[in-house]
């Protein structure tokens, strides 16, 4: 009897947990992986604004921005599908002191690729530009509605904190040109107080208490994005202030020099850190890497356009060159870990 039942015992044995794991991939998949489109599609702004302060090619940029937009679709569907299947998991994301952080860089997308779509469709662009808007301000105020009511440590704040306050600097890229002039003061203003705020908070986090696990280490390069960004912003802002007929090169006042000069000297610090970096595996949040270093050269390469000065020229290209090879870099060892089935595992 018990020889019969052996085998029985056998057929019905449960699933190992590699055997789980591989069956429900989808429900691993994470919401920090929105943060390829923003690095590809911040590489492809920056090479359309290589191409028109350059005068780069512009088929690269566009290229790049067209397949930021492919991957912005393909990983939307990946997560509505987890949201559909795993509805507790996707809570869970959203509920975490940390990973929640990363919802914004879905509206994020959004705003990016309305700057990609600016020269082809008005319509398109707005509709973009509208969407990422309005999920924008809901997730920021969710966010940090959160931090005020909820009990948080110490260790629980890091630098993917600022992911939702630089979506707020972003929103002016796009909405002055569209002419939404106020709409667009009214988020350059939440997102640069709330950005000195939090800037306080992180950086004293960092220095007075343990080190971050290594998988968030490379979010210390969002430190970047809002000054780069804030600067970006504030020069169309100002430029519309500016009386008819009045240079645009008049908008770069003391306060934009501020912001670009501080961009620069973070990327620098950055860069001298490149050694401790480099002892960090592979994780999903080395994207974290690519969209801030895209946003200064955008920024540098602008500051240029408006200075002409040959030191600007330099560094535009040298952070064009960079961007270029972090972004490409980081898409490789995506794939790798991708085709390897390292990329969608339990965090």
């Amino acid at each position: 009897m018990n020889e019969t039942a052996a085998p029985a015992a056998a057929g019905t044995q449960t699933p190992t947990h590699a055997e789980k794991v591989e069956s429900n991939w989808l429900m691993h998949v994470p919401i920090p992986l929105f943060a390829l489109v923003m690095g590809t599609a911040g590489l492809g702004i920056a090479w359309r604004k290589a191409h028109h302060v350059l005068e780069m090619p512009s088929i690269i940029g566009e290229a790049v921005l067209g397949f930021a937009g492919v991957a912005f679709v393909a990983i939307a569907i990946l997560y509505v599908f987890k949201w559909m299947l795993h509805p507790a998991e996707v809570k869970a994301e959203f509920n975490h002191p940390i990973r929640s952080s990363f919802f914004p860089a879905v509206s994020i997308s959004l705003l990016l690729l309305s700057l990609g779509t600016g020269p082809y469709s008005h319509t398109v662009t707005l509709l973009l530009w509208a969407v990422g808007t309005g999920l924008h301000l809901l997730l920021t105020l969710r966010l940090i509605g959160r931090w005020i009511v909820h009990n948080h440590q110490i260790n629980h704040s890091n630098p993917a904190w600022f992911i939702p306050i630089v979506g707020n600097v972003l929103v002016p890229l796009s909405g002055t040109r569209l002419g939404y002039d106020e709409v667009s003061w009214f988020f350059f203003s939440i997102g640069m107080v709330f950005w000195l705020l939090l800037f306080t908070i992180v950086f004293y986090r960092i220095v007075f208490h343990d080190q971050m696990p290594a998988k968030f280490v490379p979010t210390l390069f969002i430190l970047i994005a809002p000054p780069a960004i804030g600067f970006l912003s504030y020069i169309q802002l100002n430029a519309g202030l500016l009386p008819d007929g009045a240079a645009h090169a008049e908008a770069l006042d003391g306060f934009a020099r501020m912001m670009i000069h501080l961009a620069l000297f973070i990327t620098l610090l950055n860069f001298s850190l490149v050694a401790q970096y480099m002892k960090v595996p592979f994780f999903v949040s080395w994207w974290a890497y690519t969209f801030p270093i895209a946003a200064v050269t955008v920024a540098t390469l602008e500051f240029h356009a408006l200075t002409g000065t040959n030191w600007t020229l330099y560094v535009g290209w040298g952070l064009l060159a960079i961007t270029t090879i972090v972004v490409v870099t980081v898409f490789l060892r995506t794939m790798l870990a991708l085709f390897q089935g390292k990329l969608f595992v339990p965090d």
